[in-house]
C-alpha cells in the first residue's frame, strides 16, 4: 500500500493543477492561431514527453510573428484518463502543465482526442490539431469517421508517428488525409525532427497555408513533406 501512496498523491496534485488551469480565462484576440496539442502519455511515451517539454516554447516563438498562438494541451494515459487544459497563450503555463504529468501505462484513446477536437471546434475556432503518438489500438473505421468530421469542419489533424508500428502508420495516414492534414514519422532519438514538426504546425495555425508553404521552402525536410501532403 505504501508504494501506491505517491502515485495517488501525484494524481491528486495533477487534478488540482488542471482544475486551476481550467479556471484561467481563455486568451481571446483576433488573428491568433488556436492549436490543440495532444500527446499519448502512456508508459512508452516517456522519452517523447520529456522532449515535448523541452520544445514546447518553440511553437509559440514560431507563431509570434504571425499573430501569436493559443494552445490547449490534451493527453491520455492509464485506465481511461483523458484530460484537456484551458486555452493558454503562455509558454510558461503550458510548461507547468507538462511538468506535472507523468506517463502511465494504458491503451490508446485517440478517439477521445479526435472527439474532443470536434467538440472544441463546435464551440469556437480551432485552426489545427497536432497529435504525437506511437501506436493505435482502436477501431480504425471509427477514428476515420471522426477525422472526416474534423475535415468537414476545417480542422486539419497533423499526426506525428514515432516508431515503426505499421498499424499505427496506416491509421495515422488515413486520419490525416480525411481531416485535410498531414502525417509524418519521426525518429525518437532525433529531437530536431520533432522540433521541426511542431514549429510547422504552429506556423500553419497562426499563418495558414501560405505561411506553411514559405516555411517548407526555407527548411525543406519534414516540413516540406507536410506542405506537399496538404497541397500548400
Amino acid at each position: 500500500m505504501a508504494d501506491k501512496l505517491p502515485d495517488a498523491k501525484r494524481r491528486t496534485d495533477i487534478d488540482a493543477f488542471l482544475d486551476r488551469l481550467a479556471a484561467v480565462p481563455a486568451v481571446a484576440g483576433g488573428g491568433r492561431g488556436r492549436l490543440i496539442f495532444a500527446l499519448d502519455a502512456t508508459a512508452s511515451r516517456e522519452g517523447t514527453w520529456a522532449r515535448a517539454q523541452e520544445l514546447h516554447a518553440e511553437m509559440f516563438i514560431a507563431a509570434a510573428a504571425l499573430g501569436g498562438l493559443d494552445v490547449q494541451l490534451v493527453y491520455y494515459r492509464g485506465l481511461g484518463e483523458c484530460k484537456a487544459s484551458a486555452w493558454t497563450g503562455s509558454p510558461d503555463r503550458l510548461l507547468g502543465l507538462l511538468s506535472k504529468v507523468a506517463c502511465v501505462g494504458g491503451e490508446t484513446q485517440i478517439a477521445r482526442v479526435l472527439g474532443h477536437a470536434r467538440d472544441e471546434a463546435r464551440r469556437g475556432k480551432v485552426d489545427a490539431l497536432v497529435f504525437v503518438g506511437d501506436c493505435m489500438e482502436e477501431n480504425v473505421d471509427g477514428l476515420c469517421a471522426l477525422a472526416g468530421e474534423l475535415g468537414l469542419m476545417g480542422v486539419p489533424a497533423f499526426l506525428f508517428h514515432e516508431g515503426d508500428d505499421a498499424t499505427a502508420a496506416r491509421a495515422f495516414a488515413q486520419m490525416a488525409k480525411l481531416s485535410g492534414g498531414a502525417c509524418c514519422r519521426f525518429d525518437a532519438s532525433a529531437a530536431d525532427q520533432l522540433r521541426a514538426l511542431l514549429r510547422a504546425v504552429a506556423v500553419y495555425a497562426a499563418g495558414g497555408r501560405k505561411a506553411l508553404a514559405e516555411l517548407g521552402r526555407r527548411e525543406g525536410g519534414l516540413v516540406l513533406q507536410i506542405t506537399h501532403q496538404m497541397g500548400a
